[in-house]
C-alpha cells in the first residue's frame, strides 16, 4: 500500500529508523477506515518530522511509550501543523488498536474514579450512560481540587471549596443540567463519605437549583410543521436520503438519538415486517411494526446511500473516515435541515419531535399508557412531561363568560 500511495519515495519513508516499519500497515489500516488517499498521503509526508522528534526526545523503541506519552509529540494547538497533528492521534489511535503501546499507568484519580464507575455499575446498576455521566462530574471535582497533586486534599475537603466549584461550573451550566451535575456530586460524595475518604455529610453542603416542573414553553412542534420538515429534505444526495430515515424514525415512534445510533441491520426483520429497537437508556429493549413509510426511507438509505462498510449499524457517517453515527449526530441533522426549510424553528435539537409525536397521539385518543410504553418511559410521571399542552388546547377548555345584563353594565 505505501509503494501505491509514493512509487518513487516509498523507500525513503520505510527506512526511518522508529516509524519505518509501521508504516505500510498503518496506511492499510487508513485506507480500511475510509480516509481519502489525499489525506493517508498528508499525514505519511510528515512521518519524517515525528520520527526525528522522536529520536530527539530521546525514544529508540515505540513500544515504550505510552498513550499519553506519544499524543505529547502533538503540536499544542493543532493548527500549528495540521498533518502533523493528524499523524500523530491517527498514528497513536493504529498502535493503540494493535497494542504495540506500553499501558500507562493510572493516576491516583483514574483509579479513584474507576472504583466509582464499578460502584456505579455493580452496586447500584446503572446504565453506561449514566455512569459515564457521574464519572465525568467526579473527575471535573478532582481535578479541580487537584487531586493528582496532592491526595491528601480529600480529608481536608470542606463546604466553601465544594460552593467555588458549583460556581465555576454554573457558568457554564443551565440550571436543569446545573442540578443534574449537582446530583452527580452529591453521590460522589457519599460514595467518598461510605470509604472514610471525606467527612460525612458533605453532600448536604451541595444546594441544588430549583427546576419547577412544567416552567418552560411546551417544545413540541405542530404535527404539520413536523411534515414540512420531512418534505424539506434533499433526497436526492446521500446525507439527505440518510437523514431523512432518521427524522423518520424519530417523527414516527419517537425514537432516543442513542436508540437510532444504535440501531443495527441485524435489528430488522424485513420478512416481518417489524425491527427491534435496543434501548441504552433503560436496556430494555421494544420490538416495533415497520411501517410501509419508514421500511421505504431505510431500503432507499441501504440501497442508495449507505456506504459499504463490515460496520452493522444501520447509519454511518457521510464524510471520511467513515464509521458509525453517535447520538450527537441525530441532533446534527435534525439542526441542519430545520435551518434549510421554512420553518421558524426555535428548539435545538430532535428530541422535540419526540414531544410532537407524543401531543400528536394524545390528539388522535391514544391512552397515556400507550404513549409512555411506546417512548420507553418507566413512570407515567416522564410521560407527562411531553404533553404540555398547546394554547389552543387551552383555549378549547375555557368556560363562556356569562353576558352581562343592562344593570350590570
Amino acid at each position: 500500500m505505501l509503494v501505491d500511495l509514493f512509487p518513487r519515495a516509498h523507500a525513503r519513508f520505510a527506512a526511518l529508523p522508529l516509524l519505518g516499519p509501521q508504516l505500510d500497515g498503518f496506511v492499510c489500516w487508513l485506507d480500511a477506515l475510509g480516509f481519502a488517499k489525499i489525506l493517508i498521503r498528508q499525514r505519511i509526508r510528515k512521518a519524517p518530522r515525528l520520527d526525528n522528534l522522536l529520536h530527539c526526545g530521546g525514544v529508540r523503541e515505540l513500544s515504550k511509550l505510552s498513550r499519553v506519552d506519544l499524543l505529547a509529540f502533538a503540536p499544542r494547538r493543532c493548527y500549528d501543523d495540521v498533518y502533523l497533528s493528524a499523524l500523530v492521534r491517527s498514528l497513536t489511535a493504529y498502535l493503540e488498536e494493535r497494542g504495540t503501546l506500553a499501558a500507562a499507568s493510572a493516576t491516583p484519580g483514574e483509579r479513584l474514579v474507576g472504583a466509582y464507575r464499578d460502584y456505579l455499575d455493580q452496586v447500584r446498576g446503572l446504565t453506561a450512560l449514566t455512569v459515564q455521566q457521574h464519572a465525568t462530574s467526579a473527575s471535573e471535582l478532582l481535578g479541580f481540587l487537584h487531586f493528582d497533586d496532592d491526595p491528601t486534599v480529600l480529608p481536608k475537603l470542606a463546604a466553601s471549596q465544594l460552593e467555588r466549584f458549583v460556581k465555576s461550573v454554573a457558568a457554564r451550566l443551565s440550571r436543569a443540567t446545573l442540578q443534574h451535575k449537582a446530583a452527580h456530586v452529591r453521590s460522589f460524595l457519599r460514595f467518598l463519605a461510605g470509604r472514610d475518604e471525606v467527612a460525612p455529610g458533605l453532600d448536604a453542603a451541595i444546594e441544588q437549583p430549583r427546576v419547577y416542573r412544567g416552567e418552560r414553553l411546551p417544545r413540541a412542534l405542530p404535527w404539520e410543521n413536523v411534515q414540512t420538515l420531512l418534505a424539506s429534505v434533499d433526497r436526492t444526495t446521500a446525507r439527505g436520503r440518510r437523514d431523512y430515515a432518521i427524522l423518520l424514525l424519530v417523527a414516527t415512534y419517537g425514537l432516543r438519538a442513542s436508540e437510532v445510533a444504535a440501531l443495527c441491520l441485524d435489528h430488522i426483520a424485513w420478512r416481518a415486517g417489524r425491527f427491534q429497537v435496543p434501548r441504552p437508556k433503560t436496556q430494555m429493549p421494544i420490538v416495533l411494526p415497520l411501517t410501509l413509510e419508514v421500511g421505504a426511507a431505510l431500503l432507499d438509505y441501504l440501497r442508495h446511500a449507505r456506504p459499504a462498510s463490515a460496520h452493522r449499524e444501520v447509519f454511518l457517517r457521510v464524510r471520511k473516515p467513515g464509521g458509525p453515527l453517535v447520538a450527537a449526530s441525530v441532533g446534527d441533522a435534525f439542526r441542519v435541515w430545520g435551518s434549510r426549510s421554512t420553518l421558524n424553528i426555535r428548539s435545538g435539537g430532535a428530541h422535540c419531535l419526540r414531544h410532537s409525536l407524543a401531543l400528536h397521539l394524545l390528539r388522535q385518543g391514544a391512552s397515556l399508557k400507550a404513549i409512555g410504553d411506546l417512548l420507553g418511559h418507566r413512570s407515567m410521571e416522564s410521560t407527562c412531561v411531553y404533553l404540555r399542552l398547546h394554547v389552543d388546547d387551552l383555549r378549547a377548555a375555557a368556560l363562556d363568560l356569562p353576558e352581562q345584563t343592562e344593570a350590570q353594565r
